[in-house]
């Protein structure tokens, strides 16, 4: 009979923006595309190192990774504009963060971070298939936060809407 490891559950947030909450401009395409300051609490003993995927499951046609880190030494915070550990590849084929630039509409942005009960033998550079693959039997435990961004698109229309009512 296999045992299946307890899991412990992170608190993740930022003080930046809130669960559910918009994400500021300069943490996007439309500003300076640096990653925001993140905290996370919960931490269990064991954790010898965290993991941290940022992903945006609303993009067309796949989920567009954003940002993979691994090997982040065991903290409870993550500065703004920080190459906390080892940086994959993102789904633009760039090795570190890229910021959200949604084409049309709101999309969802999730920070996923794993307490890790080991380092990850793996290279930087590597792509969300092989960190997925890095941590399977060493999570130990786990939390998301969640941030919203609306197109530049999306919120011309507003404006243009919101604007043609108040005349």
């Amino acid at each position: 009979m296999e045992t299946v490891a307890k899991r412990t559950t992170l608190m993740i947030s930022s003080p930046a923006f809130e669960h559910e909450g918009l994400i500021p401009a300069q943490y996007t395409c439309e500003g300076a595309g640096i990653n925001p300051p993140l905290s996370i609490g919960g931490i269990p003993d064991d954790a010898k190192t965290l993991a941290l995927i940022m992903e945006d499951p609303d993009a067309p046609g796949k989920v567009f990774d954003h940002w993979l880190v691994w090997n982040i030494p065991p903290t409870e915070s993550i500065p703004e504009n920080s190459v906390p550990g080892l940086e994959g590849t993102n789904s633009r084929g760039q090795i570190g963060y890229t910021g959200p630039c949604p084409p049309s509409g709101t999309h969802r942005y999730f920070f996923k971070v794993f307490a890790v009960d080991t380092l990850l033998e793996l290279a930087k550079g590597a792509d969300k298939t092989k960190l997925n693959y890095a941590l399977q039997r060493h999570v130990i435990g786990y939390g998301e936060l969640m941030g919203i961004v609306h197109s530049r698109q999306t919120t011309i229309h507003s404006r243009a809407v919101s604007d043609s009512r108040s005349r």
